[in-house]
């Protein structure tokens, strides 16, 4: 692996018209690779609208097999762009069972692996239950030309388990496509603590496991269409973050952005060895964190 990597992210809004946000994704692919980039990171789910604000069987309908349609079309940017490709697609498996699921693909287009979210929520306006079957896959990186990637999938992001396990699996990098914003009602207090507590378990990551953490999050409103609420605004500020949490690059909150940050791809060893955590973890007294609870 090369001293600095060039990291791309794409945030954008999303509508209802499927064609014009995989141009939106393809566009931003192009303009990251113009710009040097060696990796290009896209946002949770970023062929469609963020269909889980509403549980509806017609929203099935926006997912495809893998491979399948739209892993054609992303094996095809990521060719021509001669980029590897971080990918979050909804993924329909058989009748019944669908994922969300990150496709990683090489530059030379093919498919380096995937990983299907693990953890899936069901909160107010996220109700992701109804339509993602858990991950079955576990917590494998993802060895490509540019590294060894640990590719997690947003709710993933509240877990430290789950980062741990890609730092110990050897992930060189930490990469989360996501989509949170701030449903209208909430108070500024409250959309202040929420973003807060996005950052900042995420930057957390990066200081437990010394590893640098690429966040990109989709920007924009969207409406819910059941007219239950007034739908969310995502809050963009994708983020790149270095092995002891330092801010690298953090996107605007209202723009579509795609930008190329620099990683010191070196640091990580550097980091580990003034603060070494994996040395240090007594492991033998770590049984019961795989119990639901201590009594």
């Amino acid at each position: 692996m090369e001293s600095i990597l060039k990291v791309g992210i794409v945030q954008h809004s999303c509508g209802n018209n499927r064609k014009e946000n995989i141009q939106k994704s393809i566009e931003g692919i192009k303009s990251c690779a113009d710009q040097g980039a060696q990796i290009v990171v896209l946002q949770e789910l970023h062929t469609g609208i963020y269909f889980c604000q509403v549980e509806d069987t017609e929203m099935f309908d926006l997912a495809f097999p893998i491979p399948g349609e739209d892993t054609q079309i992303f094996s095809q940017a990521a060719k021509e762009n001669q980029v590897v490709l971080v990918t979050s697609l909804f993924e329909k498996r058989a009748a019944g069972l669908y994922h969300n699921t990150s496709v990683v693909f090489e530059k030379d287009g093919s498919i380096a692996g995937k990983y299907r979210k693990m953890h899936i929520p069901d909160d107010p306006a996220y109700y992701e239950k109804f339509y993602f079957t858990p991950g079955d896959i576990g917590f494998e990186p993802i060895q490509t030309s540019v590294g060894k990637l640990g590719v997690l999938v947003c709710w993933d992001q509240w877990f430290p388990e789950a980062a741990r396990l890609m730092a110990l699996s050897g992930a060189e990098l930490l990469i989360y496509p996501t989509a949170i914003g701030w449903e209208s009602t909430d108070e500024q207090a409250e959309k202040f603590r929420q973003h807060s507590a996005w950052e900042t378990i995420q930057r957390g990551h990066a200081v437990a496991n010394g590893l640098p953490v690429i966040v990109v999050n989709r920007v924009g409103h969207e409406p819910d269409w059941s007219g239950v609420t007034n739908g969310i605004y995502f809050w963009g500020q994708s983020f790149v973050a270095g092995p002891q949490g330092e801010i690298l690059y953090c996107a605007p909150e209202d723009k579509s952005v795609s930008v190329v940050v620099d990683i010191d791809m070196v640091r990580s060893e550097q980091v580990r060895r003034i603060w070494p955590f994996l040395r240090d973890r007594r492991i033998e007294n770590y049984g019961d964190l795989v119990k639901r609870y201590r009594d």
